[in-house]
């Protein structure tokens, strides 16, 4: 018997949730993602030293405000790490927009630009990357821009229907809903445990899978944010999925059936809508969840993007002295 991470791979393009490069060396992933935290981790790895020594040296040339010049080396080490897994998947590396540009539309084009002209530099097409937003509405209008100048944009912390109608209205390459996190929030608000099945984040899910399909929707669905291999098995069939390693190594060792659960045949009527921004505004705040796990999340990264900067700050004050 094949393990259940060989069938889903047949069903599924299965994407590596990290950037851990002996993980993904070993796990072959069709495409990574990736974000501030799973940067952050990825250099503190041995095997980034000598990108964190280059980046804080090439930082030193550049003179200027010390503040800009931060940002601009942990900009670098985040394309490092990008670079590193380009290398190692035959697909896409998602690539993403600091956080906290979040709700400011040209700041965001900007910097998205910034990183393509970056991975340009080190010989990486755009075709090898997707550019990682957050799903504001500021997010998905500057993911409208980039999709029609030919730069896939992938759209994160995304939590809500309205959320997915926004993303297939700017006709943005990939969107990101996240399971676990929908999950968390109503484990803590209801007390309840929840079947793969019952899931709210796996429900979800679903429901933008349905929604796209029956509506000819060609944005790709990529359910991320995982707790358990369970909520993986009940999106089994969804376009993609993107997976920690520990979860793949667990869906790679365990030998049972898997079922499909999701399939492009297999239509609900579910009629097509669009939503502008004021209808966008009014659903989101009629949406606790989403609301407040989509706050969080941005929170999260510009916290790990912090520290990041903190981290080169003291590295370019050590070169320095």
């Amino acid at each position: 018997m094949t393990s259940k991470l060989d069938q889903l791979r047949e069903i599924t393009t299965v994407v590596a949730d990290t950037g851990d490069i002996e993980a993904v060396a070993r796990l072959k992933p069709v495409d990574c993602t990736t974000n501030p935290s799973i940067v952050l981790k990825a250099l503190g790895t041995p095997m980034f030293a000598d990108a964190i020594k280059e980046a804080v040296a090439w930082g030193k040339k550049q003179g200027g405000n010390p503040e800009a010049v931060s940002s601009a080396v942990a900009d670098r080490l985040a394309i490092s790490v990008g670079a590193a897994l380009v290398k190692l998947v035959p697909g896409r590396v998602s690539t993403e927009v600091d956080a906290d540009l979040s709700f400011d539309t040209e700041a965001s084009l900007a910097k998205a630009r910034a990183i393509i002209a970056a991975y340009k530099d080190r010989g990486i097409g755009q075709d090898r990357i997707l550019i990682k937003l957050a799903s504001t509405w500021e997010g998905i209008r500057a993911a409208e821009v980039l999709q029609k100048e030919g730069i896939d944009c992938n759209l994160t912390l995304l939590f809500s229907k309205a959320q997915a109608i926004a993303c297939a209205d700017a006709k943005v390459f990939l969107i990101s809903p996240f399971v676990g996190r929908i999950l968390d929030w109503y484990k803590k608000s209801t007390g309840k445990d929840y079947t793969a099945e019952e899931d709210p984040g796996v429900i979800s899910v679903r429901e933008i899978y349905n929604y796209y399909k029956t509506n000819d929707i060609k944005t790709i669905v990529m359910g991320a944010s995982f707790r358990s291999a369970g909520e993986i098995e009940a999106l089994a069939g969804c376009d993609r999925l993107t997976i920690s390693p520990n979860l793949l190594d667990e869906l790679a060792k365990d030998e049972g059936k898997l079922e499909r659960k999701l399939s492009p045949d297999s239509r609900k009527p579910d009629p097509k809508v669009s939503v502008d921004e004021k209808t966008f505004r009014w659903m989101m705040n009629e949406d606790a969840m989403a609301t407040e796990k989509l706050a969080e999340g941005i929170r999260a990264f510009a916290k790990d993007l912090g520290t990041l900067r903190t981290m080169v700050q003291k590295e370019l004050q050590l070169a320095a002295a």
